[in-house]
């Protein structure tokens, strides 16, 4: 593939010039429009009906010169371990910490209850990315091919997930983060490494996150371990790149108001898109940029710990297109495409033309926000051809005009084919009676389902007269209370929460600050997070065994502590754990707000000794190294509590569902920072108001060697 044409053909720059002064690089035609090599990712087309026929002139000599230049090579498209990629229009992505796909409490994986709901709001899912390591990656030192060895079942248990999706016809995608340079390596190349994951899981392609393309040794590597693996880039994909990578997201492209042509799908028709905009809660944008394209859409609600929910009236509208694009999956990958073609019947309405030896199909989109009624299409109608309505299904008319009625939802879709009498192909009454029972469930609800976190309540310890042995009191406290955390994709606390997470119009990776009314009773914290020693006595007295052992008390080895480490923090403990350990000793965990109390006292210190960080007074490493809970006397807080500045993160009993996401608040910081990436967890020492949320799926995902605790009881 030639890559001297990269800049060019990269480049950014109108869609159509229409003008003499175009550069010298662009293509004449006979009205004198423009259209240049290089081309945004989707071309924007003219808003005058008159230059529509020479659009598209220009649009055809464009391709032409364009995979000349790059001396196009499609035997990828070819092969028949790729056939594929053309039906798979409805991508899922699928963040596995989502409850609805991991039972907690039955310990299983719930593959049935994700295609279940995918099937009834958008028409069923073709592709499902098994999203796994950020945000939490950066936490320890586990790297992003960890995070699937980590997953319940390991990897054994995802080939499992991957065998039941394939049984129900679904493509599966596992992620690959190139940033992820600063944990723990795996002592080879990256490319290998992703190989052995697609043998082992059973993948069929590769999502590359922040990648407008893969490495040239991809593709080889991909070959050999599995056939039929694809490519798809998070950015826009090049054009030199098409031929190696059959799929690539069209995310956040911002269409003309005339529908535009997606400039990879346009220069190959088998290239699959798929429509993104993860912060935008109206998707018609998406949908109908899709719909005039004949390419997909990506399904992202869950987004990394945020729901961003479709509004009944988009999953209506997606789940009508998905049946016709799958039926007609080879016309739309076909070249008898035309942009643009006239024959709409109002000005805000629209059409493609696609046809073959078969039939020829009209995709229509409704630009305005209110319903169309009434003519819609007016076609030439050939002797003897019937017609059919693909929304509504059923069979229509034209009058002697050749003038079709229907009926478009505001920012909705229509679909008319036309098949001579007698070649109607012998399955599309099941398509016709689907379409139908689609068409009875419409709607023009534009309101998308909200999630709240709901904090998980507390147990409260039996009241103690005294503070217990290895305590310190806290007094009460009612205010103002400072809360901290870095604006990431996350979020805090909830997912509707506009004033402090990122829609796509905030900085990511910046501190957000803001104050909570707070009431806190006057109770006792452990001066000290847990030790390994007196975790162990826990162990030696109760015979704890934990329900899911993987990943629990890592750092020890048969079952003893490692030398010298008696009274460093214990690790690799998850919530249920620390609680086990909490209601044994008779106490329970702090809930964010004690924590923070005991740290930075009433002044709310920004760190447990003041407002300025000073060496001497707190674990300094960042390579994960713990220290000894008492090695730093002048770091103690206010109440006299020790080692509350980074240590080990500590785990609250701030734990918080809406129902798709589960997560506990981390206060404290830790010896661990992922370096070389924004993206990653927090890390180093935090201050007194600082909070991290950590997603919750399983105890062995959610084990960490940089998460420790401590207790506390109530005195009033």
């Amino acid at each position: 593939m030639k890559r001297k044409t990269l800049s060019l053909l990269g480049a950014l720059c109108a869609g159509f010039l229409l003008n003499s002064a175009a550069s010298a690089q662009s293509v004449e035609t006979p009205s004198a429009m423009r259209l240049e090599l290089a081309q945004p990712p989707i071309i924007q087309a003219p808003a005058d009906t008159a230059q529509w026929d020479d659009f598209r002139a220009v649009l055809a000599e464009w391709k032409s010169r364009v995979r000349d230049e790059i001396s196009y090579d499609a035997s990828l498209y070819d092969r028949a371990d790729f056939q594929w990629v053309k039906r798979a229009f409805n991508c899922c992505f699928l963040m596995m910490y989502d409850q609805h796909f991991y039972d907690r409490e039955r310990g299983c994986y719930t593959v049935d209850r994700i295609l279940a709901e995918g099937e009834e709001r958008f028409g069923g899912y073709d592709i499902v990315v098994l999203w796994h390591a950020y945000p939490r990656i950066g936490l320890d030192q586990r790297n992003q091919f960890d995070f699937y060895r980590d997953m319940p079942g390991g990897l054994d248990g995802l080939r499992r997930v991957a065998d039941q999706l394939h049984a129900r016809g679904v493509k599966v995608y596992i992620n690959y983060n190139p940033w992820d340079t600063g944990t723990r390596r795996e002592g080879r190349d990256d490319v290998a490494a992703l190989a052995d994951m697609v043998r082992a899981i059973g993948a069929d392609g590769i999502f590359l996150d922040t990648m407008e393309h893969g490495m040239d040794s991809f593709r080889a590597a991909l070959d050999a371990a599995r056939p039929g693996v694809v490519l798809e880039s998070e950015l826009a994909l090049p054009v030199e790149d098409i031929a190696t990578h059959h799929m690539s997201w069209a995310q956040w492209f911002y269409d003309s108001p005339v529908p535009g042509v997606l400039r990879n799908k346009w220069l190959e028709p088998r290239h699959m898109q798929h429509g993104i905009s993860r912060w935008t809660e109206d998707r018609s944008k998406e949908l109908q940029t899709a719909w005039m394209n004949g390419s997909g859409m990506m399904v992202w609600e869950n987004v990394f710990g945020q729901w961003v929910g479709w509004s009944p009236r988009d999953s209506h509208i997606l789940k009508t297109m998905s049946g016709i694009q799958r039926y007609y999956s080879d016309l739309f990958a076909s070249d008898g495409w035309q942009p643009l073609v006239r024959g709409a019947m109002d000005g805000e309405v629209f059409a493609s033309l696609w046809h073959d030896d078969t039939c020829r199909l009209w995709t229509l989109v409704n630009r305005a926000s209110v319903q169309k009624d009434g003519p819609l299409l007016q076609v030439l109608p050939a002797g003897g051809s019937v017609y059919f309505d693909l929304v509504r299904g059923c069979e229509v008319k034209p009058d002697d005009r050749g003038v079709i009625r229907g009926r478009l939802l505001p920012r909705g879709i229509g679909c008319i084919v036309e098949y001579p009498a007698g070649r109607v192909p012998k399955d599309f009454p099941q398509l016709l009676q689907r379409q139908a029972q689609v068409a009875r469930e419409a709607t023009y609800d534009t309101r998308a389902l909200a999630l709240h976190a709901s904090l998980r309540p507390v147990e409260p310890t039996a009241l103690y007269e005294d503070v217990p042995a290895g305590m310190v009191k806290v007094d009460a406290y009612a205010g103002e209370m400072p809360v901290t955390f870095t604006r990431r994709e996350i979020g805090y606390y909830s997912s509707l929460e506009h004033d402090f997470i990122n829609r796509g119009a905030d900085p990511l990776h910046v501190p957000v600050t803001f104050s909570r009314q707070v009431r806190v009773k006057r109770f006792a914290i452990d001066e000290t997070p847990v030790t390994n020693l007196q975790f162990k006595r826990f162990l030696d007295e109760t015979g704890y065994v934990p329900r899911h052992p993987e990943n629990f008390l890592k750092h020890w080895r048969d079952g003893q502590i490692p030398a010298g480490q008696e009274n460093h923090p214990v690790v690799y403990v998850c919530l249920e754990d620390a609680r086990a350990y909490a209601a044994w000793a008779g106490k329970r965990l702090p809930r964010e707000e004690e924590w923070q109390l005991a740290a930075g006292g009433p002044a709310m210190f920004r760190y447990p000794w003041g407002n300025e960080m000073q060496p001497g007074r707190c674990n300094g490493h960042t390579d994960g190294t713990t220290t000894d809970v008492r090695a730093y006397p002048q770091g103690k807080s206010p109440c006299g509590a020790w080692d509350m500045c980074s240590n080990v993160w500590e785990l609250t009993e701030s734990e918080y569902s809406d129902g798709r996401n589960r997560f506990c608040i981390l206060k404290g910081g830790s010896c661990y920072r992922a370096e070389g990436s924004a993206w990653y967890f927090d890390g180093g020492p935090r201050t007194t108001d600082f909070a991290a949320k950590q997603l919750l799926l399983y105890p062995g995902l959610d084990r960490c060697a940089t998460v420790g605790f401590r207790c506390a009881a109530d005195l009033e």
